[in-house]
């Protein structure tokens, strides 16, 4: 159960995004997470299949193989693969078509039950119990290189020991802070981004919060390695904090017709988001809280967020009685262990 990719092994990895070219047909990217994949093999990729016709690289430059973490496109699919599916190559066609057909059916059964993919560490190890995974997906960001390889040492070995066969698998790891990059990649492998003294930038926990993803930070290592071994086991339960991420001062007070009370305001702090909870402190004291964002706009126009600095208006859910002088403060709840 080794964690680094073999590149003499079969190609298997994930459908990055698709599209059908007008000239050439259905053309899909791939991020190659194992083994190496070659001109001239056949593939499935949900429910569609194929032999590659033709491959190319990120320049656009036709190439013949491509390893481990190598994105490329390649042509010859029958069908438009979803972003996030997993692909591997098979042996012939026969085998590829009798695959394809058995996906299909459970494809139509998940419709019908209105499932949904599951990303985050309780919603996959729920998929461990119900014997439907038996893969767990990470991405791993640490502050320094002397940590990378023991973290990835150490995961190697819990997932060498697991004795209910999941197998812990990192399909990227890196020095820095986590991207929006990483959670792309995270969203389209349905995998756990896991952070050890690092931070999330705003645009990775904007794109967080709009995919799905889960992203885990962690000061202390043994409480990274407890988690991965507590969810492997069927034990993990999540502990949640709510987090201040902007702050607002009410300047000036507007009754709108068929609107509402909207609070003219100049952020002073962080950032105020359309998807966050908020909450309004008076003289020190929280006068009303749990509050949904029900309007925010800057200049007239509806926005998604407003940095610190800038004036905009604000209309809260169950609440108007607004005076020059509040604060509004901004949160979000977000998993701490």
């Amino acid at each position: 159960q080794e964690i680094v990719a073999n590149p003499n092994a079969d190609g298997q990895g994930v459908i990055l995004e698709s599209e059908v070219d007008r000239s050439r047909g259905v053309m899909a990217t791939l991020l190659v997470l194992n083994g190496t994949l070659k001109v001239g093999e056949i593939v499935i990729a949900g429910i569609a299949h194929g032999r590659i016709k033709a491959m190319f690289d990120e320049k656009g430059q036709p190439v013949k193989s491509a390893g481990p973490s190598t994105p490329v496109s390649v042509l010859g699919l029958d069908d438009l693969p979803q972003a996030g599916e997993r692909f591997e190559v098979v042996k012939s066609e026969k085998e590829a078509r009798q695959i394809v057909d058995e996906r299909k059916q459970a494809a139509d059964e998940l419709r019908q039950s209105g499932g949904r993919k599951a990303l985050t560490l309780e919603d996959i190890f729920n998929q461990f119990n119900a014997n439907e995974a038996k893969e767990l997906n990470l991405i791993l960001k640490v502050d320094v290189n002397g940590s990378l390889q023991p973290i990835v040492d150490t995961l190697n070995d819990i997932s060498e020991k697991n004795r209910e066969g999941i197998r812990v698998r990192i399909l990227a790891s890196d020095v820095g802070n986590i991207t929006e990059s990483d959670v792309m990649l995270a969203s389209a492998a349905k995998a756990i981004i896991i952070g050890f003294n690092v931070e999330a930038d705003n645009a990775a926990r904007r794109s967080a919060d709009a995919q799905g993803v889960d992203i885990r930070l962690y000061k202390i290592i043994y409480k990274l390695f407890e988690e991965i071994e507590l969810a492997l086991q069927g034990m993990l339960e999540p502990v949640y904090a709510d987090k201040t991420i902007g702050v607002a001062e009410v300047r000036q007070v507007f009754r709108i017709s068929k609107v509402g009370t909207i609070a003219g305001c100049m952020i002073k702090e962080g950032e105020a988001r359309r998807n966050a909870k908020a909450r309004v402190r008076r003289a020190g004291t929280v006068i009303s809280e749990k509050n949904s964002v029900s309007s925010l706009k800057r200049v007239q126009e509806d926005v998604r967020e407003v940095r610190s600095g800038f004036e905009c208006g604000i209309g809260l859910s169950d609440f108007e009685a607004f005076e020059a002088g509040d604060l509004i403060e901004f949160y979000i709840t977000e998993r701490v262990s």
